[in-house]
């Protein structure tokens, strides 16, 4: 056999199995699994994975990779090897490149090239609309028969309602979602952080939370009415999470995404804010998820990030939609523990230190989240009990891998051997200078976090590990 992976915890949301057991692997297969079946196996390699959890591949299904075009923020090459030091297995690109992939020769592109220099699985989004104009449907029939798994205007949001319902009505015999991004740009136009106290002070001009709210709405209703999937992505305000609730509740098709920064940051993070504040949010934070937590005080990993925070994030802490206020983290962090947020995904948007290190205003919206996204949310939601190990990698493994329509089952006899092993209790120090993006854009730079992935695998193959 080509691997034994021996003594690991396999978690698998795909079949809600816990145990621990030895897994074998051939041709890129998972062969056996079972308790002491390596004892008297010959691999050409055996991992021993005593003390680690063993998960199938991680999935994000929201990546800017910028090949074609941008090759000097990221390109298939770079950004495929961030994702597998970051445990990712299989990741989803969005069409927002340039040239925009709004044909079937731009998917076959993108499918071709990443299988010559990606390390992990590439499937690509397609573009709602022509050159992501939102004036005319783009070649959707030909990009999914190509291999589009989903489509999205990702970065722009559809503001003619008649284009996007006919968008709807046209994807629902395909049987795969719109990624929706919601935003009403006539809300949100010339704004650069949230409105609020925050940008008051800051003298910035600011994006209202209605801006996102009422394109959700709008997008539900639609949805709704032509009977198709949607997928939201990254929600940020308590409303939105509200909305989809509720439309869950009355049967809507409608799933959504949250980005670790989402759920963590607020937009007290844009100016540093050396205060009390900071410590006294993460403290009623953390206080809401365990009542004893108080006794104790703040552990040292939050004082250390409230230490971060109050040097400031500059330009690291503008993305679309930007950081909100507290009340949205709170609901954001309920509607992941309660279910409504069914994934958790990164928005990875790398930048140019170049273009970063503008003035706030000017600088370009995004932040890169690959190598980080595990090991903050091992942190900051499976250690702080909001979320149990299993739900949280459901989130990022079986979640995704449905609303895709992905074929995969699992750690299981027979399925393709995506398998990703982490070490939850590895203490480490995000460095952007050893990441493997080009892009170095991270707002958590410095931050001491528990849980990482150390191998990731892919059909078989060990395509990192530490």
């Amino acid at each position: 056999m080509d691997l034994l992976i021996r003594n690991g915890q396999i978690i698998d949301p795909y079949n809600n199995q816990k145990k621990i057991a030895d897994i074998s692997i051939n041709d890129g297969k998972i062969v056996d699994i079972g308790a002491g079946i390596g004892n008297n196996a010959v691999a050409a390699r055996v991992i021993d994975a005593a003390g680690k959890l063993v998960s199938p591949g991680l999935i994000d299904m929201h990546v800017h990779l910028r090949e074609p075009g941008q090759e000097e923020k990221e390109t298939i090459a770079t950004g495929t090897k961030s994702a597998a030091a970051g445990g990712f297995t299989t990741i989803a690109c969005m069409p927002n490149t340039q040239p925009v992939i709004d044909n079937k020769s731009l998917v076959e592109f993108i499918l071709s090239k990443s299988k010559q220099e990606g390390v992990v699985r590439v499937l690509p989004i397609g573009a709602i609309s022509k050159g992501l104009k939102g004036e005319e449907l783009a070649e959707i029939g030909q990009m999914i028969k190509a291999g589009a798994i989903a489509i999205s205007d990702d970065g722009r949001s559809i503001e003619n309602a008649v284009l996007m319902r006919r968008a709807f009505e046209y994807i629902r015999p395909f049987n795969v979602p719109i990624i929706s991004h919601c935003e009403d740009t006539t809300l949100s136009a010339g704004g650069c952080m949230h409105e609020g106290y925050y940008s008051t002070i800051l003298g910035l001009p600011g994006i209202p939370s209605a801006a996102e709210e009422v394109m959700v709405a709008r997008d539900i209703i639609l949805a709704e009415a032509a009977g198709a999937r949607l997928h939201i992505a990254h929600v940020s305000t308590r409303k939105s999470v509200e909305l989809v609730r509720q439309a869950k509740k009355r049967g809507v098709s409608v799933t959504c995404e949250v980005a670790p920064h989402h759920f963590i940051l607020t937009d007290a993070a844009v100016c540093g804010d050396d205060d009390e504040n900071l410590l006294t949010h993460a403290e009623t934070r953390r206080t809401r998820r365990n009542p004893y937590a108080a006794v104790s005080g703040l552990s040292s990993t939050e004082l250390a990030h409230a230490e971060t925070r109050k040097n400031g994030f500059g330009t690291n802490t503008k993305m679309n939609p930007p950081l909100r206020d507290e009340n949205d983290v709170e609901e954001i962090l309920q509607g992941l523990s309660d279910g409504t947020i069914d994934v958790i995904a990164t928005d990875h948007a790398p930048h140019t230190k170049t273009e970063k290190e503008q003035e706030y205003g000017r600088a370009p919206f995004g932040i890169i989240g690959l190598e980080t996204s595990l090991g903050l949310v091992l942190t900051e939601l499976v250690n702080n009990s909001v979320l149990t190990i299993t739900d949280a990698l459901a989130k990022m493994t079986v979640n995704p891998a449905r609303i895709l329509g992905l074929e995969m089952s699992g750690i299981v006899p027979g399925a393709m051997a995506d398998i990703t092993i982490i070490d939850p209790e590895a203490e480490w120090v995000v460095d952007v200078n050893t990441f493997a993006s080009k892009a170095a854009n991270c707002p958590f730079h410095g931050w001491k976090l528990k849980g990482r992935a150390v191998m990731t695998i892919v059909d078989g193959r060990i395509v990192w590990e530490m």
